[in-house]
């Protein structure tokens, strides 16, 4: 061979971009795979939250105003949301099934449904 070949030191990157990395290279000594995920407890110690002023929002006072956006209308039968309701017994309803389920309810079963959502009113 020639001699210049030969005393020429040969640099390789030490990662191939087309070889699979293997695990025991990923994660070097002990260290798992698998992600470690804290709990609130424990992101609350380790954070001093006595050091931060009482306005400020952390974990420990989550406080927030009233929505801006209206509440969404939910059925009173199913919990789905209700693009309805009811003029007879004023209980909101998803679909045309639950329609037929509300008109053949009892006043009384019609009178807790709206006492659940705090809204009762008396039927005549």
């Amino acid at each position: 061979m020639e001699p210049e070949v030969i005393e020429a030191e040969l640099v390789l990157p030490t990662y191939f971009s087309f070889k699979k990395t293997q695990v025991y290279e990923k994660y070097p000594k002990g260290q798992s795979s698998a992600r470690r995920f804290k709990h609130l407890k424990q992101i609350i110690q380790a954070e001093n939250f006595q050091n931060y002023s009482p306005n400020e929002p952390n974990y420990v006072n989550i406080e927030s105003p009233p929505s801006m956006h209206p509440s969404k209308k939910i059925c009173d039968i199913t919990g789905y949301e209700a693009p309805y309701h009811d003029p007879r017994t004023k209980l909101r309803y998803a679909n045309t099934g639950v329609f037929k389920v509300v008109r053949s309810l009892p006043n009384e079963y019609v009178q807790r449904y709206l006492a659940l959502r705090n809204a009762a009113v008396v039927l005549r």
